[in-house]
């Protein structure tokens, strides 16, 4: 199980990351095509962090 917390801290991160880099791109009034590419990642990989929460959720019962 400690290998599950850990990809749920690196999913979460990489989710955090990828936030933080379309907002980046947004204030400094980047291309709108590169934010919404870099929304458009976080969703994806939000969904691939709460699918793996609720799978760990689910084996530890």
């Amino acid at each position: 199980m400690q290998a599950a917390n850990w990809l749920i801290i690196i999913a979460l991160g990489a989710v955090a990351a990828v936030l933080l880099l379309g907002l980046f791109n947004m204030l400094r009034n980047g291309s709108a095509n590169m934010s919404q590419t870099f929304m458009r990642w976080r969703v994806g990989l939000q969904f691939l962090a709460i699918i793996l929460i609720m799978g760990v959720l689910w084996a530890r019962g």
